[in-house]
């Protein structure tokens, strides 16, 4: 049965939503371990939402250590069709300035140290990610961040950093001259688990910085990154609340039957434990095959 038909995946700064009502919270074991932390299920603006702080309460998780793949198995199983997801974000252009608010459209993938597939262990699936964020859920949490009030840009490319270490100067003018836009250290493989999970994916980027390209501000410090979201926290929980008011839609974008002609493997060859282990991602799919 499902527990919410959306997921909110905190970013830095953002553990918890006051207006959430009928507060509880549940603890899911994944395959891949636990998630971040316990998941917090409520209502919001009438809907039935879970929430899950990336790095966990306290912010005990660098960007590396993030459980990825148990955080979009746990939400998944919880019956989570869409997930909004708030990143902090350094700006990678003169014009989206601190505290603005980003809806990125591409992604650039520069990690390097983290799992990004369901698919392994004996299974191959390789979806379709030309697209990496649902268009129709970007549509909405663009409106709502209008109608918050934010300073918004939609559309632009985000680049993925390892991290935990800030950019070097070197890497920052590198970025700008691949033309992206913003650079963060969170979207992935967060987007790429969500997509083989067939949910809907879209990011609030919240700029705090200018990374260090720019010669008229000092180099990004944490110290900044964190007053900035300070200063910007109510704008990205308005952002938050204001797109689960306008999620009341069906989904009309192809999110959902992302797996559909991905899977390469007959579920005849798959060991017995990847089956039941995706179960609640691709268990419709490999039912259908048989054994």
């Amino acid at each position: 049965m499902s527990e919410a038909s959306v997921g909110i995946i905190g970013g830095s700064g953002l553990y918890h939503i006051e207006a959430m009502t009928d507060v509880s919270e549940m603890k899911v074991d994944t395959p891949y371990g636990a998630p971040s932390d316990g998941i917090v299920l409520g209502t919001l603006e009438g809907t039935r939402v879970a929430f899950l702080p990336r790095h966990g309460r306290g912010h005990r998780l660098n960007p590396s250590e993030v459980p990825y793949r148990a955080n979009i198995y746990a939400l998944k199983s919880l019956g989570i069709e869409r997930i909004i997801s708030v990143n902090a974000v350094g700006s990678l252009r003169e014009d989206m300035e601190p505290t603005h608010i980003v809806i990125p459209g591409q992604l650039i993938d520069r990690t390097k140290a983290r799992p990004s597939t369901f698919f392994d262990n004996g299974i191959v699936a390789h979806v379709a990610f030309a697209e990496p964020f649902c268009p129709q859920l970007r549509d909405i949490v663009h409106d709502a961040a209008i109608a918050a009030g934010a300073t918004v840009h939609k559309g632009g490319t985000y680049v993925v950093m390892e991290g935990p270490q800030f950019s070097t100067r070197a890497e920052s003018e590198l970025y700008r001259s691949w033309k992206a836009d913003i650079i963060g250290m969170t979207a992935l493989p967060e987007a790429k688990l969500a997509r083989e999970a067939e949910m809907c994916y879209a990011v609030v980027a919240f700029v705090t910085d200018f990374d260090c390209w720019h010669p008229d501000h000092e180099s990004v410090t944490t110290e900044m990154v964190i007053r900035a979201l300070l200063s910007g926290a109510d704008t990205a929980r308005a952002t938050v609340q204001n797109a689960v008011k306008m999620l009341a839609v069906e989904r009309s974008c192809s999110c959902g039957t992302a797996l559909s002609n991905a899977i390469v493997t007959a579920a005849s060859l798959v060991p017995p434990e990847t089956l039941r282990n995706l179960e609640p991602i691709a268990g419709r799919y490999l039912s259908a095959q048989g054994r």
